[in-house]
């Protein structure tokens, strides 16, 4: 999409504001509980998750066909609305998909989960870096330019849509609707007025967030800014929760004698969908063990980000070229993740979930100090070549357990909304304190051996909570596999 507006003639700023339409990726944990509860309608009976899954991808080759009769030189418009209708879609199949592979899985099976979630990571490799190179290769060697790749990827999207109909059938999927009755009665208890001022302050909290994805415009989208956001929307959302679940405020006498309108029992529904997957996920867990865990997930990717987050602009100072970055850090770089993800599902399933982070946080950190040995040494081709493919390896190793343990923390019934809020936390993690890793390397007067050294010592608090929490976490986990082992 951005070869072919930068080709109509597009400015460098046009191109890059057009971008924010695929900020759906980084909010899709917004909607994902919808996900969870809805059915989509003629195509439910395939299953909660593949109903959902080939929606988005008939919503998707639609766009596409569309995309194919417009011409960029009429105007920006058209397309940014047709490419937010596929950002949209696909961030939605993305939420399915995970929860599909979570579902297929039983409870507590962290063997095939490990599988499951290796064959994810290449698969979403795959996509990105390998089809999503066909259009490239396509283009100038077939008549009708970029229109015609897009009809080509709409054809592409509905052969995808007649394999996953031929996919394994997901368990039948029951949505929590009994908890709706519940929060009404609650609503009921607690009375309109405090139904509205609890709805008030979700509905801040989410725009909140809405507006820090976006790149908060309006304001300057520093790092303290979009803390101070974040934090803003986060004490939002206590305070709905704070004045929605007090006991001292809830009386019985109400619930007989309150009666709530439509609109106000909409409001008490969309807190129940939106609410219930977190106190799912809390109760199940314990409070004081899912708050280390959402730590962990927080902490754990951050010393990869902060090297990945430089590594353009170090190879850059170092003196490689163009074309070797793109050879060695993209080229290269995809193929060992993709054959390296295998490899890492496999260990994770060999020796269970909790050793493959262990062991790929202590692999993913040890992997960075090639790069400071590569900082030494200057452009010396051979030496980035054994640096991008051990940290490849090691990426692709601790990326497949983390991802297995993200997936088996999460409900059956809320898998979508629970999958989609703890990836965000670890993105989040990732985003927002990696964007200070110029400020670091600029402190360290451009130091790139002692940065490097720097990101492979991030991991080790990670690694140490997780020591702390492992058998509590193993408990828990093992909890999930009882009611399994008793039937």
């Amino acid at each position: 999409m951005m070869a072919w507006l930068k080709a109509t003639g597009y400015t460098r700023t046009e191109i890059g504001f057009y971008g924010l339409v695929f900020l759906a990726f980084s909010v899709n944990f917004l909607w994902s509980p919808l996900v969870d509860r809805l059915k989509v309608p003629f195509v439910h009976r395939a299953g909660q998750r593949r109903g959902w899954i080939l929606a988005m991808q008939w919503v998707m080759a639609g766009a596409c066909l569309v995309l194919a009769t417009v011409d960029p030189s009429d105007g920006l418009a058209p397309i940014k609305y047709l490419a937010f209708v596929i950002a949209a879609a696909a961030a939605t199949q993305d939420i399915a998909i995970d929860a599909y592979r979570i579902e297929l899985v039983e409870a507590g099976d962290d063997r095939h989960m490990a599988l499951l979630s290796a064959m994810a990571t290449a698969g979403w490799w795959t996509g990105f870096s390998g089809l999503g190179a066909l259009p490239f290769l396509l283009v100038d060697r077939f008549p009708g330019g970029w229109p015609a790749q897009y009809g080509l990827m709409a054809f592409y999207l509905m052969v995808l849509a007649c394999i996953t109909l031929f996919l394994p059938r997901e368990k039948p999927h029951v949505p929590a609707n009994h908890s709706d009755e519940a929060y009404v009665r609650r609503a009921q208890a607690l009375g309109p007025g405090v139904l509205h001022q609890a709805t008030f302050w979700f509905g801040a909290g989410f725009a909140l967030w809405i507006w820090l994805a976006i790149g908060l415009p309006g304001i300057p989208a520093t790092p303290l800014n979009n803390l101070l956001v974040f934090i803003a929307g986060l004490l939002a959302f206590v305070t709905c929760a704070r004045l929605f679940f007090r006991e001292d405020s809830v009386s019985a006498s109400r619930v007989e004698s309150t009666t709530l309108g439509p609109v106000d029992r909409v409001m008490a529904r969309t807190l129940a969908t939106f609410a219930e997957p977190v106190r799912d996920f809390f109760q199940r867990t314990g409070v004081s063990l899912a708050l280390a865990i959402l730590l962990f997930i927080f902490l754990f990717k951050i010393g990869e980000a902060f090297l990945g987050r430089m590594s353009i602009v170090f190879y850059k100072e170092v003196g490689f070229t163009d074309a070797e970055i793109g050879t060695y850090s993209k080229l290269i770089s995809w193929w060992v993740t993709i054959a390296f993800s295998l490899l890492g599902g496999w260990v994770s399933a060999r020796y269970g979930l909790l050793k493959g982070l262990f062991s790929g946080g202590i692999a993913m950190a040890a992997s960075n100090l090639m790069f400071a040995w590569l900082a030494f040494r200057g452009p010396d081709t051979t030496l980035l070549a054994a640096a991008v493919i051990v940290d490849g390896f090691t990426s692709a190793w601790s990326t497949v357990a983390f991802v297995g343990f993200l997936s088996i923390l999460c409900s059956k019934t809320f898998s979508a909304a629970q999958y989609a809020a703890l990836a965000s936390l670890g993105t989040l993690g990732r985003t927002f304190l990696a964007s200070y890793s110029g400020w670091v390397v600029d402190l360290m007067g451009g130091n790139w051996p002692a940065f490097f050294v720097l990101t492979a010592l991030m991991v080790i608090p990670s690694l140490i909570l997780l020591a702390f929490i492992r058998k509590r976490v193993q408990g828990h986990l093992d909890t999930l596999t009882a009611p399994t082992d008793n039937a």
